[in-house]
């Protein structure tokens, strides 16, 4: 979950389009970080980032489209998901993803701006949402290689799986206004692990797993 900034390892298509797209996606990112959705004026997004607003507003149309192009952005510049041959290994790769974005100073003001919004306003709820569809469904395949090993019953719902994993943390972030740690990472990762080999998220019915 990295900003609009390519990571390292990256490179963006070329062109001007691409660098409206950038530069705009950069000003939108700066100013949800700083003043908040509310603050995300379209036409003053195209004075900051240098270009035409009717480019602006042709592309995105409202703020709304504008948070959900940046956050489409992030997710695809963020990390693969991981493959450490454990579940638990994998969701702990996870949960530090998560905590290494909610505590850069930039990315957890941008997150905290865009959850507040989301409660009143549907645009930046629908922005939210789609980014985190994304980011689930590419981390889902960590449950199903799970089930596939034989480390959770069969019928684990992996989007739930994973979910779970960010939940405890997202929920500090917003409560308890002090940095999240490596060891909270760790934490929610191993609970949530041992919950999918009890078989938490599986169907009624379905075997616990024990280790043999």
């Amino acid at each position: 979950m990295s900003g609009s900034a390519a990571a390292p390892g990256t490179q963006r298509p070329g062109g001007r389009t691409a660098r409206v797209r950038e530069a705009v996606l950069q000003a939108a990112g700066d100013t949800l970080a700083a003043d908040g959705f509310d603050a995300l004026d379209l036409g003053e997004i195209a004075r900051t980032a240098g270009v035409g607003k009717t480019t602006v507003y042709r592309r995105w149309g409202s703020p709304g489209a504008l948070a959900a192009d940046l956050l489409a952005d992030m997710a695809e510049q963020s990390l693969p998901r991981a493959d450490t041959g454990t579940l638990e290994g994998d969701l702990r790769a996870n949960a530090r993803l998560v905590v290494a974005t909610l505590t850069d100073p930039r990315q957890g003001r941008l997150f905290k701006a865009l959850i507040a919004a989301s409660l009143c306003n549907e645009q930046a709820a629908e922005a939210l949402h789609r980014f985190y569809a994304v980011r689930i469904r590419e981390w889902a395949g960590c449950v199903t290689d799970a089930v596939a090993r034989g480390e959770v019953p069969a019928g684990t719902d992996p989007d739930a799986v994973v979910a779970a994993v960010s939940a405890p943390l997202y929920y500090a972030l917003l409560n308890t206004g002090r940095p999240l740690t490596d060891a909270e990472a760790a934490r929610a990762a191993r609970a949530v692990a041992e919950a999918a080999r009890a078989g938490v998220w599986a169907p009624s019915g379905t075997a616990e797993v024990t280790d043999s």
